[in-house]
């Protein structure tokens, strides 16, 4: 069953990474994130779990690792920030579900001689389980790293190390200090290092959760992913959509203008602005069809009574007042000539103004339609259930930070 969880899932990204049409100017632009989404993608098939260990410089990292492999391969010495790269190690962990398990050691966070910042980013992000090292009380800049990570929607275990000289009572001290300064409804497990403890627990946590930490971490992988390309289209498109609205408005307001007959104004008005919507809908990728189109413009006219009114009534009542300063004209010498100008610049000022307001509010209708897609990543996650709360509350705040900062409508027009 489980190993049917990661099939099902590898192949729904598989899908959607496929419906993906990127132009040539994407690929080069998110060159770095779509080989960082392709490799968790591999894995994710391969069933390969990524562990890393982070922290400051000298907490223990690499030897916490070299106790899980009971092998001396990663590389620790008594001066601070022996490790300069990130390194990597197969564990010979036997799991029914996963195939493999890949250890990660990393600089320390403080430490400032990194050759390679974005490798060492593109590992974070692909690592699924985060064993972050502490050797005592947390500081400011760990509880920094610690909260991004969360924001991140990484799975944490805080592990804490060299307290082989801190008596009992200083120990549930620091340990209280530690909880305290955590996200409380998380429940971040504080670990000890001592015998066994990282080993058994962290075994307990792969054969409950591997899995599940390993489909999560592709799913906001790609979602991340998806909502940097999304944003860099939007970005794009708005400068286009800006100028159509431009253009339509411009094409409305000397229509209106110049026509002296009140039912062919209003029809054209109509024309115009399901041409809008039909063009606009063209440029965000959802082509509507003429019914679509005009019951997308009927619920913006009614929902929006400025709208509304500006479209019939208004422009209504200045077309009949036109009317009749022309039909006057003969008996009046021309003089009753004189308002036409400045009415006709009101009407087409009026329609300028209401064919803008048509526009924005169309860009974001057709804008949340062409949302709707249920094989997109974050969709697929919304569509998870858990039992289990230590899974479900990371992944609650990824979801919830997600929505917060994806509002995209800063860049409709």
């Amino acid at each position: 069953m489980t190993q049917l969880k990661i099939n099902k899932n590898y192949l729904l990204l598989k899908k959607w990474w496929e419906t993906i049409d990127l132009t040539n100017y994407e690929k080069s632009f998110f060159n770095k994130e779509i080989i960082s989404f392709n490799q968790q993608l591999f894995r994710l098939k391969e069933k390969k779990l990524r562990i890393g260990a982070y922290g400051k410089s000298g907490v223990g990292k690499s030897s916490i690792l070299n106790s899980l492999l009971k092998e001396d391969i990663f590389k620790t010495a008594i001066i601070n920030g022996s490790t300069k790269e990130i390194q990597a190690q197969e564990w010979g962990f036997k799991d029914q579900t996963l195939k493999g398990i890949e250890l990660l050691d990393s600089p320390g966070f403080d430490f400032c001689n990194n050759k390679f910042p974005d490798k060492i980013n593109s590992y974070i992000n692909q690592t699924d389980l985060i064993l972050f090292v502490v050797a005592g009380d947390i500081n400011r800049n760990e509880v920094s790293e610690i909260n991004s990570f969360i924001k991140n929607g990484k799975k944490i275990i805080l592990i804490l190390n060299k307290i082989d000289l801190v008596n009992k009572t200083e120990l549930k001290e620091i340990i209280e200090n530690i909880k305290f300064k955590l996200p409380k409804e998380l429940h971040i497990p504080v670990i000890i290092n001592h015998e066994n403890n990282i080993k058994n627990y962290i075994t307990k946590i792969i054969n409950q959760y591997g899995e599940i930490l390993l489909i999560l971490n592709s799913l906001q992988l790609a979602d991340k992913l998806f909502l940097q390309i999304k944003e860099q289209r939007l970005k794009r498109r708005q400068k286009l959509a800006q100028s159509t609205i431009g253009k339509f408005s411009t094409i409305k307001a000397s229509a209106v203008a110049l026509n002296p007959f009140v039912l062919f104004d209003i029809a054209g008005s109509f024309a115009l602005d399901t041409a809008l919507i039909s063009e606009l809908s063209k440029i965000y990728g959802l082509n509507l069809k003429g019914e679509s189109t005009r019951k997308i413009f009927k619920n913006i006219s009614i929902n929006n009574l400025f709208l509304g009114v500006t479209q019939v009534g208004i422009n209504t009542s200045f077309n009949i007042i036109r009317k009749l300063i022309f039909l006057t004209a003969p008996f009046t010498h021309g003089l009753s000539l004189l308002p036409y100008g400045p009415i006709a610049i009101i009407q087409a000022a009026i329609a300028i103004h209401s064919t803008k307001i048509l526009g924005k509010l169309a860009a974001k209708e057709i804008f949340r339609r062409s949302k709707v897609s249920y094989i997109e990543p974050f969709i697929m996650l919304e569509n998870i259930t858990f039992k289990e709360p230590e899974i479900l509350n990371h992944i609650n705040i990824y979801l919830s930070n997600r929505n917060i900062n994806s509002n995209f409508v800063s860049f409709l027009p």
